[in-house]
């Protein structure tokens, strides 16, 4: 039996409504819901998303992850494999620059999956990510120790 996923809705600062339809659109393929002439809302792989005109923090990269610095604040999705695949042809195509090009982490061990990250057109950091088993999403790697996380 499959659990429900309730979807989650996550409101976060954009530069301008025309290049963050262009990202979330165009080269994520996200569909527009409602929108006002300072906000729009984004379908992102079955969750909402809000985008509202504002000034956009710098990045900072205070995480480290396997060895791997990481932007944080960030947001992203758990997709399948083929879902993951194919984002990462579409954002190569697009000429989009990988933060942290796709690559497997904790490969062979549990807690084994695809990741990446790129910025929005407002510098916004995003990870997609893809596990080889969905009931490790929530199971550490034997790998993963507390000190990559502080």
């Amino acid at each position: 039996m499959q659990t429900k996923i309730n979807p989650f809705h996550y409101a976060f600062k954009v530069k301008d409504l025309a290049g963050t339809r262009a990202f979330y659109i165009d080269i994520l393929g996200c569909k527009e819901g409602r929108s006002t002439d300072t906000w729009v809302d984004f379908d992102f792989y079955g969750h909402q998303l809000s985008a509202h005109l504002g000034k956009v923090e710098p990045l900072d990269f205070i995480g480290k992850v396997d060895g791997i610095d990481v932007p944080i604040p960030h947001f992203g999705c758990l997709l399948t494999y083929e879902q993951f695949n194919t984002l990462a042809k579409r954002l190569e195509n697009a000429n989009v620059e990988f933060l942290v090009k796709p690559q497997t982490r904790y490969e062979g061990k549990s807690g084994q999956q695809q990741t990446m990250f790129v910025l929005d057109f407002s510098g916004n950091p995003l990870e997609f990510k893809s596990f080889n088993d969905d009931s490790e999403i929530f199971m550490g790697s034997e790998s993963i120790s507390k000190k990559q996380y502080s």
